[in-house]
């Protein structure tokens, strides 16, 4: 049976928000994409106080230059669809406030007939955190957990209580309440993550870049839900952040997800052989518009499944 496939919505600066986010999601859930995704970047730093994802050295993407909101993102394709699930992938936790944020999303989720999928992290840029974060850097776990509870309690019955380092909230009715409970999908990379994951959450988020380190990855996960005696299965919807070519790239250091239609879909291959049930494709950074994005879409949707994914 095809594994349900996800689409990066369009939120860089060579897309138009009132127009191409209408357009890509209303297109994608036509092709038979299952799911529509958003990330959050929130500044640009000049000069940078670290590399990407932390790494010393390695330079931003320009596109970064201009991400939109991913919640507005998200509200415009639900409003444009009716079947696929909406997803983050991920919400960066310590840049919101826990109680706005559990309301933004059940509201969403209601608004949307129940497909909210919460993808939730702690990030890693501290200009991004001297911006716009609730905490400091340190404390970003601390936050995350934080949120996880203010979620539970303000997605649940009423009235709503919780006390804690950031929230407080006194008995009260808190509405709207989501369609159905919002799955929440956390990354695992650490221990301590990996624990939060199993313990605390619907299903993992990670990114796919390579398909044995994938293979190592879930196999990780498995043991530590079985070693904490988790009885129910963990989901699993992984992330490629694809770079999209016209013409196929030698294979020489070629990375995951780089290429022509046919590299991506034979990446995409390779990594669902590891068993991880669902991916998000997200072709927006290298596409050049709106059009070539749906196209770009469109022809690796049509050659996954006709190579049986």
């Amino acid at each position: 049976m095809p594994i349900p496939l996800g689409l990066g919505l369009p939120q860089m600066k060579q897309y138009d928000l009132g127009r191409d986010v209408a357009d890509v999601a209303r297109a994608a859930e036509a092709v038979g994409y299952e799911s529509l995704w958003v990330f959050e970047r929130v500044l640009f730093p000049e000069p940078a106080t670290q590399g990407l994802y932390g790494v010393p050295g390695l330079a931003w993407p320009d596109q970064y230059r201009s991400v939109t909101d991913p919640l507005v993102t998200l509200t415009l394709a639900a409003a444009a669809t009716g079947r696929a699930r909406l997803g983050t992938s991920i919400l960066v936790a310590p840049l919101h406030v826990p109680f706005q944020l559990a309301r933004s999303l059940a509201s969403l989720d209601v608004a949307s007939g129940g497909r909210v999928i919460a993808g939730l992290g702690t990030g890693w840029s501290l200009d991004e955190y001297a911006a716009a974060s609730v905490a400091p850097f340190e404390k970003r776990g601390a936050v995350l957990d934080e949120l996880l509870d203010v979620c539970a309690a303000v997605w649940g019955p009423d009235p709503v209580s919780y006390k804690g380092d950031l929230t407080t909230i006194a008995p009260a009715e808190v509405g709207p309440k989501p369609a159905r409970p919002i799955p929440v999908f956390l990354p695992a990379n650490s221990l301590r993550a990996t624990r939060r994951l199993v313990d605390r959450a619907d299903g993992w988020m990670p990114v796919a870049m390579g398909a044995s380190q994938l293979a190592e990855q879930w196999q990780r996960v498995r043991d530590v839900a079985a070693e904490r005696g988790r009885d129910r299965p963990v989901g699993v919807c992984a992330r490629a952040n694809a770079r999209y070519s016209a013409e196929p790239l030698g294979s020489r250091d070629r990375k995951p997800f780089h290429g022509s239609v046919a590299q991506i879909v034979e990446d995409l291959v390779a990594h669902a052989a590891t068993g991880v049930p669902e991916f998000i494709l997200d072709l927006q950074g290298t596409t050049r518009d709106a059009a070539e994005l749906i196209g770009v879409a469109t022809a690796v949707y049509e050659a996954a499944r006709a190579a049986g994914v």
